[in-house]
C-alpha cells in the first residue's frame, strides 16, 4: 500500500534513526509528539523547540507554536478538518 495515512500532504524520506531522535527529545516535546494528529518527525520538532528556547520562550509557549503549526498543516490537508473534528469528539 503506497499511502496508508489519511493525508494528502506530501511524504518525506527519513534519514537516520527516528526512534533514537525521539528518545533524545525533552519530555514535554515527546509528550506533545505522542498526542499529535500528524506524523511529525523528531528532527522538525526539535528544530522548532531549539528556535523557541534560543528566543527564551518557555516550554508551554513552544508547544503552543507546535499546535499552531499542526493546525496550519491540517488546514492545507484535504482530510485535515475531518481529523481535527474526530480528535475533538474523542477528547470530549
Amino acid at each position: 500500500m503506497s499511502r496508508n495515512l489519511s493525508t494528502t500532504l506530501p511524504r518525506r524520506r527519513r534519514r537516520g534513526d527516528p526512534m533514537r531522535d525521539y528518545d533524545s527529545l525533552p519530555a514535554p516535546l515527546r509528550a506533545w509528539l505522542a498526542q499529535a494528529v500528524l506524523p511529525w518527525s523528531p528532527v522538525s520538532c526539535r528544530r522548532i523547540w531549539h528556535m523557541g528556547r534560543a528566543e527564551g520562550a518557555p516550554p508551554d509557549v513552544i508547544l503552543a507554536r507546535l499546535d499552531r503549526a499542526e493546525r496550519k498543516a491540517l488546514s492545507r490537508d484535504r482530510y485535515g478538518a475531518e481529523m481535527q473534528l474526530s480528535r475533538i469528539r474523542a477528547e470530549g
